[in-house]
């Protein structure tokens, strides 16, 4: 899979997170690892979530759409209700 442009070296993309993440997941599920593979699988697996948490706030802070009004362009939130 290519890789995200803007992305820091070594991090992956959001998609290679949620993948290993839910690789990690059933790994877990399976019962096959011992206690301490699982407390490492876990520790992995929250790591990946704080990194695609962050992609994701990140990835709506520059979801905005530019509204034009009165002559002037506004920047205005995304409505994620609708």
């Amino acid at each position: 899979m290519a890789k995200a442009k803007n992305q820091t070296p070594g991090k992956q993309s959001f998609e290679e997170s949620i993948a290993e993440l839910e690789a990690i997941v059933e790994r877990m599920e399976s019962g096959e690892l011992s206690l301490e593979g699982s407390l490492e699988a876990f520790e992995s697996g929250m790591r990946l979530s704080r990194e695609a948490q962050a992609a994701l706030a990140a990835a709506e802070l520059k979801v905005q759409q530019l509204t034009e009004q009165q002559g002037e362009l506004r920047l205005q939130d995304f409505d994620t209700d609708e």
